[in-house]
């Protein structure tokens, strides 16, 4: 497993250093770089990695997609890989095979509920889709009268509300106002919108550990080549002492975030042990963004707020990771609440577990 997950950890990479170097990307004029990448990444069966192949993917495991989640969070490049992962997992949990092309998943907020009718169309709002007016087809989770189904809908079916999050990447209002299903299914037994929130939780903590990291590595550069008073910034003690603490929230968002992905890849449901994996975790790395983008932009100073400079791309992109599936208010509230329903005598034996 480890070798196979190294292997496909590294042609992610390859492709994302060839076709989307931040630098490079920051200087483009358009978005004419979108479609090689995207090519390339079909091409090498990424973007339907938790797929089986029986349903169009490329079954590459669950352990081997969160690495490629790792890394395209250090690459922050704003295509919807993560999402389309997702959505090819969500359909793939109801027997659906997963279309060519880039997909989103809905609904993207606790409180936001998508109803299924007998007939096969649906109706709600979900708000905060992430690249929904970028792809042709939504997986969406929604409730019936026999509970929880899986539907795959063409966006152009859909009324989609033009938007953006802090980075400019598509962030979308959805309204489905019957609107017709491609298929729907029901999902398998056990499986309710909890378990995909967390499931987009932890995907969102892995991106989000790995663009912490790329953020740790070009602030520790920076500081070693940016020189004051004949010395790189480096040498000052305050400097040395912000990049310890870039450093430390880093290692608590790879830690929460490589424990929870571990958890899912090797889990037979989502229980208490996986809740508590994945919460926490989403806890941690929205935590981590904001502290160490606050941090990485205090290093840079005015450089790291301009255009000119890769950092923002980002630091915004990790802010603006906290609030989809939930943020880390949501799910400390929801934490406490099982936690407090398990009561006291079950609380270290689930601790301990882990």
């Amino acid at each position: 497993m480890t070798e196979n997950v190294s292997i496909v950890a590294e042609s992610a990479t390859r492709i994302f250093a060839d076709l989307a170097d931040p630098q490079t990307i920051n200087r483009a004029k358009d978005a004419a770089w979108k479609a090689p990448l995207w090519q390339a990444l079909t091409d090498a069966g990424l973007t339907l990695a938790w797929v089986p192949e029986a349903l169009g993917g490329s079954d590459a495991g669950l352990a081997e997609g969160f690495e490629v989640i790792d890394v395209a969070g250090r690459f922050a490049a704003s295509v919807p890989l993560v999402e389309t992962l997702l959505a090819g997992w969500l359909l793939s949990q109801g027997g659906i095979a997963s279309p060519g092309g880039p997909m989103t998943i809905a609904p993207g907020r606790p409180s936001d509920t998508i109803g299924l009718n007998a007939s096969g169309k649906l109706s709600g709002r979900a708000r905060g889709i992430p690249f929904a007016q970028d792809c042709e087809h939504i997986a969406v989770l929604a409730s019936g009268a026999e509970g929880a189904s899986i539907a795959l809908v063409e966006t152009k079916n859909c009324r989609v509300t033009p938007g953006a999050n802090p980075a400019g990447d598509a962030s979308n209002e959805v309204l489905f106002a019957d609107t017709p299903a491609v298929e729907w299914r029901p999902a398998s037994a056990g499986f309710d919108r909890t378990a995909m929130l967390l499931m987009g939780g932890v995907a969102r903590s892995v991106q989000t550990a790995g663009a912490l990291g790329a953020v740790l590595r070009m602030s520790v550069a920076y500081a070693n080549d940016r020189v004051a008073f004949e010395r790189p910034i480096a040498k000052f003690q305050a400097i040395q002492h912000s990049l310890a603490q870039l450093a430390g929230e880093v290692a608590a968002a790879v830690a929460a975030s490589g424990s929870a992905a571990d958890a899912i890849a090797h889990m037979q449901s989502f229980d208490d042990q996986i809740f508590l994996e994945a919460a926490s975790a989403k806890i941690r790395s929205a935590e981590a963004a904001e502290k160490g983008a606050a941090i990485a932009h205090q290093v840079h100073g005015a450089i790291g707020f301009t255009n000119e400079h890769i950092l923002h791309r980002f630091t915004l992109r990790m802010l603006a990771w906290r609030d989809d599936f939930g943020n880390e208010s949501h799910w400390a509230v929801e934490l406490g609440r099982k936690v407090a329903a398990g009561g006291a005598d079950a609380f270290w034996p689930l601790l301990a577990s882990r």
